[in-house]
């Protein structure tokens, strides 16, 4: 069903290869500006889905979706312009790529496709939210701001724990 909320997150989607162009053309400050319209996007489209009764299958599939995509295109335009490191990006699309893996292990084992997103993953992603932003003020800034290496190296460290949180819980699941 396609709502208000729903719409929200389309909206995000379609933003995100915009997003990559324009840093790729190096239009910091538009693709900065970009970059946040698209986490206002994300922030409406949970409150409406909330207190509007918006919530649907379509969204809760979609709105992590449109993180992923967001989150993955950025860190790859951001590697590709050599603004954060490959080492960084290897590590959060590897947690990604284990923990799809993992939910489809689990599904197949137990048949239970609910996924609980826990306070570690939230944290992660604000992280990662964190490095691009960081890194695009940075750059809009006029160089590298001393704490992105600070970021970049808590984000890591976390979306490593995060990932192994979420293994945790796989294996769990599946012992019981």
């Amino acid at each position: 069903m396609l709502n208000l909320a729903n719409s929200l997150t389309i909206l995000r989607i379609f933003m995100t290869p915009v997003i990559s162009i324009l840093l790729v053309y190096k239009f910091w400050r538009l693709g900065l500006a970009t970059f946040l319209l698209a986490g206002v996007t994300d922030a409406l489209d949970g409150f409406i889905a909330r207190s509007r009764a918006q919530r649907t299958e379509l969204g809760m599939i979609l709105d992590p979706l449109a993180d992923k995509l967001l989150l993955s295109a950025t860190f790859v335009t951001l590697v590709y312009l050599r603004q954060i490191p490959q080492w960084l990006f290897i590590i959060v699309i590897s947690r990604d790529l284990i923990l799809i893996g993992g939910f489809l292990i689990v599904y197949l084992v137990t048949g239970k496709t609910t996924v609980s997103v826990s306070w570690m993953g939230k944290l992660t992603t604000g992280l990662q939210v964190s490095t691009v932003l960081a890194t695009l003020i940075a750059r809009v800034s006029g160089g590298v701001g001393s704490y992105v290496p600070w970021i970049i190296y808590l984000a890591a460290a976390v979306t490593i724990v995060s990932g192994l949180d979420y293994v945790r819980q796989g294996v769990r699941a599946l012992s019981r």
